[in-house]
């Protein structure tokens, strides 16, 4: 069995070919050519987190894997991942482990790519300016994806903690072409903004309508059991594309308020989820239809996307002799 650590997954995993490989396994879930039962989670109330497990195949990939991920979101305040995995893979053929690797560097890289495809595929081809909403690893990723897919000029980071922000900004400043500056709140991120990454925590909306620019695309990626990233003006007037209708409406842990409780409160119905993103890849759902429209990306992460880099960091690893081979025998 393969074995690699954070450091190698991280080499080892390239953001062009993420995205393209998000491509396909989006594709492939939504056509139903993959299996991706819902994932379920140990509580763990007293920290306000839980422990997950998210199994999936995709034939395409030739990939049989599960992921168990944990969410404490208070390790943030000790500078320690909010998110933090680990990936088996197991042989298709004969359920045989074959290898064992960090799942929070690909946690971090596919849910930034996964932002940046739904970019690619619903954010106007001109979108220069990206606001930053959040400071943790997912605005690190998600700054760096969505730069690969549009010509993005300027960035503006936001987050609770100014000092946190103004950090950030001159990180992505060394490592990226972009102009990237910290601001002081997120509304003053998003006036203007083509493009949105809501990454936080939050308890209470980020992203509210009236803080919107016309034709701006949204991606949020935030999980809080007990709060939302977005408005209900947001979502209601927004082209709402997922990654899977059947997670994320799934109850919690599962499913996201930021539907659930616009659905709830009867300002939306789960027929306004417009497209997943499979469908919008196989071209069975339009996507943006004028450059004035907003669109919005919701996730809550999906199995495939693990499973879709799992497939590339092993098959580098193994054309590159990189990691441990052991055995559990």
């Amino acid at each position: 069995m393969l074995v690699l650590g954070r450091s190698q997954v991280e080499a080892l995993l390239d953001v062009d070919s993420l995205i393209d490989a998000l491509a396909l396994a989006m594709a492939d879930l939504s056509a139903g050519r993959a299996s991706v039962p819902d994932r379920v989670a140990a509580l763990v109330p007293e920290h306000d987190g839980f422990l997950a497990a998210m199994p999936g195949f995709l034939p395409s990939a030739g990939v049989l894997m599960t992921k168990l991920v944990s969410l404490f979101p208070h390790n943030d305040a000790a500078r320690l991942p909010t998110h933090q995995a680990l990936i088996v893979a197991f042989d298709p053929d004969t359920g045989e482990p074959t290898a064992l690797l960090d799942g929070t560097a690909i946690t971090a890289a596919r849910t930034g790519a996964c932002s940046a495809l739904s970019a690619r595929l619903l954010a106007r081809e001109d979108a220069t300016v990206l606001a930053v909403l959040g400071t943790g690893v997912q605005a690190r990723s998600h700054a760096r994806a969505i730069c690969r897919v549009r010509p993005i000029r300027q960035i503006r980071v936001a987050g609770r903690d100014p000092a946190r922000a103004a950090a950030l900004a001159a990180e992505l400043s060394a490592v990226l072409e972009a102009e990237v500056q910290a601001v002081n709140t997120y509304a003053e991120a998003l006036d203007g903004a083509d493009i949105a990454a809501a990454t936080t925590h939050t308890a209470e909306p980020v992203i509210r309508r009236a803080w919107l620019t016309p034709g701006v695309h949204i991606t949020s990626v935030g999980y809080n059991p007990a709060g939302r990233e977005l408005d209900d003006a947001t979502v209601a007037d927004a082209l709402v594309c997922v990654e899977s209708r059947q997670a994320v409406l799934a109850p919690l842990p599962a499913g996201s308020n930021d539907l659930l409780l616009p659905i709830r409160d009867g300002v939306i119905t789960a027929d306004h989820v417009h497209a997943e993103l499979g469908e919008l890849i196989a071209g069975s759902r339009p996507g943006r239809t004028a450059p004035d429209q907003i669109t919005l990306y919701k996730s809550v992460g999906v199995a495939v996307q693990d499973a879709a880099a799992t497939a590339l960091v092993v098959a580098a690893a193994r054309a590159q002799a990189i990691g441990e081979e052991t055995t559990l025998r």
